[in-house]
């Protein structure tokens, strides 16, 4: 049986974020023998049937997205409805202001790239941009994308300008989620959110 998933963002062929999702989809589409359709969905065309259409949502890299309000609905009803949701760049970072506002109680989580001067920023913008940069992750032990990865390590390209701000890292160990994953620098990179029967996985 064939399933579909929605490709949350404002896609670009010319942007290379973009350009290696579709690949990495259809890398792991030939690898796992699955068959299965990825489709990209602006933001702005988000609504309530978004999940009827959809067994699971990447919130993808490349924001600020046309519709936030929209793509944290989208995040929210995926984590309450247990529907398989990720999150890479900027589409984790919008993973990390919706558990701020609906899970950990700050209505004020705000992102730098669409308020900079937000009372409560939990995604700020990076002292030195990671745009170009090739980092080096560590994951821990009996987590999810150390299952997914098959090891501990791993080196990645980043295209960041933004990330976690690290005076807000201790609000969200207060919550459910687990930081799963770090860069060299001891910078949050990795997060994931369990539930009773799936442990969902987002990262960039």
């Amino acid at each position: 049986m064939s399933k579909s998933i929605a490709l949350l963002g404002e896609f670009s062929p010319v942007f290379p974020p973009h350009a290696s999702t579709n690949a990495a989809i259809g890398h792991s589409r030939k690898m796992l023998g699955v068959d299965i359709a990825a489709n990209w969905v602006s933001t702005e065309d988000i609504d309530s049937n978004l999940f009827e259409c959809y067994s699971g949502i990447w919130v993808a890299p490349g924001s600020t997205y046309k519709s936030m309000e929209k793509t944290l609905w989208a995040i929210r009803y995926a984590r309450e409805n247990n529907i398989p949701c990720f999150g890479t760049c900027g589409g984790f970072q919008h993973i990390v202001i919706e558990i701020a506002r609906h899970v950990l109680g700050f209505k004020d989580a705000q992102h730098a790239e669409y308020d900079p001067y937000a009372s409560k920023l939990f995604i700020s913008q990076l002292a030195c941009s990671l745009a170009g940069r090739e980092m080096r992750l560590s994951f821990v032990p009996g987590s999810q994308v150390a299952a997914i990865y098959g090891c501990l390590s791993a080196t990645e390209n980043y295209y960041c300008n933004f990330g976690v701000n690290p005076n807000c890292i201790q609000e969200l160990k207060r919550g459910p989620i687990s930081i799963s994953g770090a860069d060299v620098e001891g910078e949050v990179r990795v997060i994931e959110y369990p539930t009773p029967s799936v442990r969902r996985r987002e990262y960039w």
